[in-house]
């Protein structure tokens, strides 16, 4: 009787344990098949032979809203809020010559996705291309940042944290396609409307008085410089955002979920 009891209780453990492994399999196999058919029901609705498909599009993009914070796993497609971006970097000027800077920006987190619409959307089938307007409430980032500049043989180096947030902010996304489907992504980013902005750059200047001073002529000034630094923020954007889309969407099988009269991208 004392050798049996083990042997049952060992026997139940195993079988709870099958339960356990082929209950999880299963609810394994239900939510793929719940996003697959979720996602063909997004995507699919939408007919490239219809007068009304970018507007169809449109709403499609914001119905996709609901996987900003989760990603789709099983496509490896990543999370977009917040979305993460390891390392982008501009260079302006000649290194030997009179003048040059490099600004290098690390593990940048970026937030605000989930609350931000799609306000247009317009496909372009022959260029393998579409652009979508998006506008955002609120929208903050945040990393680590390197900045090193020469001018007239001085040299300035700073690095630290910094952060920003944008209010009341709008931008133009045109994502094309190089070639057939699995090739690669090619995004440009245009910044349309900074409505507000917040920028704290920690170790910009020396000392902490003289930092809180640099962070007030910033936040207070920056619509005069905004036209000058336009141009870098959408080099920089567009650098990381055509990084990001390729490791997500490069390889998402898109036709899956897509009617046979669809055109592919």
């Amino acid at each position: 009787m004392s050798l049996q009891w083990p042997s049952n209780c060992a026997r139940y453990l195993v079988y709870l344990m099958v339960i356990f492994l082929f209950a999880r399999h299963l609810a394994d196999a239900s939510s793929q098949i719940d996003v697959d058919e979720d996602l063909r029901h997004l995507l699919g609705r939408c007919h490239s032979v219809g007068e009304d498909y970018n507007e169809c599009m449109r709403q499609v993009f914001n119905d996709l809203r609901a996987y900003f914070t989760t990603g789709v796993p099983d496509y490896n497609i990543k999370p977009f809020d917040p979305h993460h971006c390891t390392y982008v970097e501009l260079r302006r000027g000649d290194s030997q010559g009179i003048g040059s800077f490099r600004l290098t920006l690390r593990n940048v987190s970026e937030f605000g996705w989930s609350r931000s619409e799609v306000t247009k959307f317009h496909a372009d089938p022959e260029d393998r291309r579409i652009v979508y307007a998006q506008y955002f409430p609120e929208k903050s980032l945040e990393g680590e940042y390197e900045f090193a500049a020469k001018m007239l043989g001085t040299e300035m180096r700073r690095k630290g944290h910094w952060n920003l947030t944008l209010y009341d902010y709008s931008q133009t996304t045109s994502v094309r396609r190089i070639g057939e489907p699995g090739s690669l992504i090619k995004v440009h980013v245009e910044v349309d409307r900074i409505g507000g902005m917040e920028l704290h750059i920690e170790n910009l200047l020396k000392g902490q008085p003289l930092n809180q001073l640099a962070d007030g002529v910033i936040n207070s000034m920056w619509q005069l410089g905004l036209p000058f630094i336009k141009p870098m923020i959408n080099e920089l954007v567009s650098s990381a955002f055509t990084d990001i889309f390729n490791e997500s969407f490069r390889h998402f099988p898109l036709e899956k979920f897509l009617p046979q009269t669809s055109s592919s991208y």
